[in-house]
């Protein structure tokens, strides 16, 4: 005859407590969590901590240990959410034995991060209880119910995602603009909720402007900037270049507005991704007053363009932009300091492939900024003596660069072949799909016009590269007229202005001269003077 022996329950079915004959109480921790910041939200957040404070203490079985807590914090998640990662780190630990929260959508609306983790914490012999739903995870049923709640709750997240989406598009193509008003300097919203001017912030951003229209970099107006004490948009004393580039490039500083930069790519993760044509953007003209003028904007991109193609501009040590070459490698002279350490402390400017290994010394001479400076000034002098022909050279060149017309027909002849390929590729892929054929033949057709297509693409791009530098040359030689007709005086000293917007280039002669090419495309040489 067998003998049984019966093994006692160690879990009351009715209150999912564990028995413990040893008379240890349950350690039980709360979760809290609310998904915005508003005040609203905020009086459930402290009424749910005050809540389960009360109620785990108020239980003679149950030890408290603390209430959890995450504020303003998407449940869609968890990998955010300190409080909550907090909380399983120390139920892993063996710190917590029972774990109590509102409901399954405040524990988390993505259904695999839930179950994972409620499976994680039941190896562990932690259990989770969800008041709304009366769910205890180590019940029988639990795991199923928590897979249908958190799928409910995760298509709950879908709906509401998609309707926020659909609200931000018809806002947008309703031409409605909003700006993080917090950390956006220059603009405020109004008593009737309208975009205004705050004229302190919006003298800050014309300075911006100004600086960087003169010739100084990004790092050059930061320390602007910082010196005279203004405060960033973060109110922050230190400025960064990106900072000052975003308010450069900024299309709502001259009263326009691109809606739909970006966008939500996956409402589980919330990540934004920049838009590059995945989803439709909306430009609203005049969308609010503007601080700069139009004209103002576009020349910060004709400058952000010209810059593009000067590239030792970014080295805030050379005065002269990477403007001055040398004549015998085409090597950009930049600053060097002689006697660092010492009294006879001296910066000169050399070519930088002067010394470089594998090359041929270069014979052109170091030079100093005194004496570019002053090659310079004599060879501007010159053009002045005579500014009536220089002007009207000046509009010669800008009528031949504005005149495009032979670059917009090929470009309209090529984007209309463009879509010929197109269709033609389309048309093979779905003859493809509904009858049967050799795929070696259809491959090598198909290749065929995948080439054809990339090569007037390439094309395009080369023209529109071509039209951007013709529209950029047209902008230097108009702002070099403006330099002469504003002064018929020679220059009394050194006007930094006046060689960004006058000098295209100046080539450095091994024989001790100096060969200053301007904007209007006079070449004017001047000796080096010692």
């Amino acid at each position: 005859m067998p003998k049984v022996t019966i093994i006692p329950s160690r879990v009351n079915p009715s209150t999912h407590q564990l028995i413990s004959s040893s008379g240890l109480k349950r350690r039980v921790a709360g979760y809290a969590r609310v998904s915005t910041d508003s005040d609203e939200q905020f009086t459930s957040y402290s009424a749910q901590i005050d809540y389960y404070t009360k109620k785990i203490q108020a239980n003679p079985e149950w030890s408290f240990v603390k209430v959890y807590t995450d504020e303003g914090i998407s449940a869609l998640n968890t990998k955010k959410r300190v409080g909550f990662n907090e909380m399983i780190k120390d139920a892993l630990a063996g710190k917590i034995d029972l774990i109590v929260t509102k409901s399954v959508s405040r524990f988390a609306r993505n259904t695999v991060d839930s179950l994972i983790t409620i499976r994680k914490l039941k190896e562990k012999g932690v259990e989770c209880y969800f008041e709304k739903e009366n769910i205890y995870t180590m019940d029988s049923k639990g795991e199923l119910l928590i897979t249908i709640m958190s799928s409910l709750a995760q298509e709950e997240s879908r709906s509401i995602s998609e309707n926020v989406t659909w609200g931000q598009r018809k806002s947008f193509s309703d031409g409605k603009v909003h700006l993080a008003f917090k950390n956006f300097l220059g603009y405020r919203k109004n008593e009737n909720g309208k975009i205004e001017i705050v004229e302190s912030e919006a003298n800050t951003v014309r300075s911006i402007y100004s600086y960087f229209i003169s010739g100084e970099t990004p790092v050059s107006i930061c320390r602007h900037l910082e010196e005279t004490g203004i405060k960033s948009p973060m109110r922050k004393d230190k400025w960064r270049q990106s900072t000052v580039i975003s308010i450069l490039k900024n299309e709502k500083y001259k009263g326009d507005a691109l809606l739909q930069k970006s966008f939500t790519v996956d409402f589980l993760q919330k990540k934004l991704k920049k838009n590059n044509g995945e989803v439709p953007q909306y430009y609203v003209h005049n969308s609010h007053p503007a601080i700069i003028s139009a004209e103002d904007w576009e020349a910060v991109q004709l400058e952000f363009s010209k810059r593009a193609a000067l590239p030792t501009y970014h080295n805030t040590s050379n005065k002269f932009q990477g403007k001055v070459r040398c004549a015998s490698c085409g090597g950009v002279y930049g600053a060097k300091v002689w006697h660092s350490t010492s009294e006879y402390r001296k910066v000169i400017y050399q070519c930088d492939s002067k010394f470089n290994k594998g090359k041929s010394k270069c014979k052109t001479p170091h030079l100093t900024e005194e004496q570019i400076e002053r090659a310079f000034m004599k060879a501007y002098d010159l053009i002045g003596e005579n500014r009536t022909a220089a002007s009207e050279t000046c509009d010669m060149i800008i009528k031949d660069l504005k005149d495009t017309k032979a670059i917009d027909d090929e470009v309209r002849e090529l984007s209309a072949d463009l879509d010929i390929v197109a269709e033609k590729a389309s048309q093979m892929v779905n003859e493809n799909a509904s009858k049967a054929q050799s795929q070696e033949e259809y491959e090598k057709k198909y290749n065929v016009l995948c080439k054809k297509f990339d090569s007037i693409k390439s094309r395009i791009a080369e023209l529109a590269n071509e039209k951007t530098k013709r529209t950029v040359k047209a902008q230097s030689v108009a702002d070099f007229k403006k330099c002469l007709e504003k002064d018929n005086k020679n220059i009394g000293c050194w006007n930094q202005a006046l060689w960004n917007s006058s000098v295209d280039e100046a080539l450095v002669h091994a024989d001790g001269t100096i060969e200053f090419k301007f904007y209007n495309g006079l070449s004017i040489i001047e000796e080096i003077g010692r």
